[in-house]
């Protein structure tokens, strides 16, 4: 009877818990949030300034006594306080609840998590989630997730395999029967290739950027294959010599070679994967190919080069960046059929 009030008056909810953004999907609703994984905290009081899209404007631009906090580093939790907070905040707006009405009408919340994280890792999402207001929480790995969200047959006696690459982590998966048969989770991904292009323009132009600026000039010209036209974009730092501001124009060229030596990385940790896959799952990989989801399958040429290096095909998912969260959707509107791909304690066992 409680559980069917529940289901009535609270919203279930799906969390992409990424290092970069968070995304949150409402049961009937579709995604309603994509905001990135930052706060920014009053180091005086202990207040809590700003979340998401307020707190990233903020950063390199606060004073001395504001610091800009990512909670969440190489997809786990490294500041539990903070991630609460953070969990609180996008889960509140999710449903659409002032603080002192979540304690009545509290939502089962789906978060993903990458593969391979431990039971302690795990624990912590679980318990943050708990802590920010949901009443029952599931956790799910995010390349099953994905898999799901982009409805691939992963509960079919038939090979598949993802490759998500996030923000934090890149994890690559092979799935059949609604298990995972072989996983690998890289801290290579999308922020590396940010320290990529900061470490390579502060060497070749002795200019020093911002995270948020190697960011912006990776989705404007970033390639991993020679471009058919040169791109181009100017880039503002700070010159190291005269410690004046400095201008320079970056090419596709220069964040190839920039961010060369990780997605080489990348690409031999796939090698690796299918290597030690069975062969019955490889004969269905080479016929169905391999998904790229998440934001760095948009890096312009990672398919083809994928494609290139494994000789097998290789697909980008619609809408990349949503496949994580879109799946937690996938499994909150059926959650009996998609149950035996969570990662359950005993409670949840006994309360299903």
């Amino acid at each position: 009877m409680i559980e069917r009030f529940y289901n009535i008056f609270a919203d279930d909810i799906g969390i992409d818990l990424g290092t970069a953004n968070t995304l949150v999907y409402v049961k009937g609703q579709g995604v309603v949030i994509t905001e990135p994984s930052v706060v920014a905290i009053n180091e005086r009081t202990g207040r809590v300034v700003a979340i998401g899209n307020d707190a990233k404007q903020m950063i390199g631009r606060t004073p001395t006594h504001i610091s800009i906090i990512r909670p969440l580093v190489d997809g786990v939790i490294s500041n539990f306080e903070v991630t609460e907070e953070m969990l609180a905040y996008f889960i509140r707006r999710a449903s659409q609840l002032p603080n002192n009405s979540r304690k009545f009408f509290r939502p089962q919340v789906l978060v993903g998590v990458p593969s391979g994280i431990t039971n302690v890792e795990t624990r912590a999402v679980r318990d943050a989630a708990r802590n920010a207001g949901a009443r029952r929480v599931h956790i799910i790995e995010e390349p099953m997730s994905a898999a799901i969200g982009i409805r691939l047959p992963v509960q079919d006696p038939v090979g598949s395999i993802v490759v998500d690459i996030g923000g934090g982590t890149t994890d690559i998966a092979v799935i059949s029967l609604g298990g995972i048969v072989l996983s690998r989770n890289l801290k290579v991904a999308g922020n590396h290739l940010n320290d990529d292009i900061v470490t390579y323009v502060r060497d070749e132009f002795k200019i020093l950027l911002g995270d948020k600026t190697a960011e912006e000039v990776k989705i404007a010209v970033g390639a991993v294959v020679k471009q058919p036209e040169p791109l181009d974009a100017t880039i503002r730092g700070r010159d190291l010599i005269s410690g004046l501001p400095k201008e320079v124009v970056i090419t596709d060229s220069d964040i190839k070679e920039a961010i060369g030596a990780s997605v080489d990385t990348l690409v031999d940790a796939v090698k690796e994967v299918l290597e030690a896959t069975p062969p019955e799952v490889i004969s269905d990989i080479m016929h169905k190919g391999l998904v790229l989801t998440g934001g760095g399958a948009l890096l312009r040429g990672m398919d083809n080069l994928l494609s290139q290096e494994l000789k097998i095909p290789v697909n980008i998912a619609d809408d990349p960046l949503t496949a994580v969260v879109r799946g937690t959707g996938v499994v909150l509107e059926d959650l009996d059929r998609y149950w035996d791909v969570l990662i359950n304690e005993g409670d949840d066992q006994a309360s299903r």
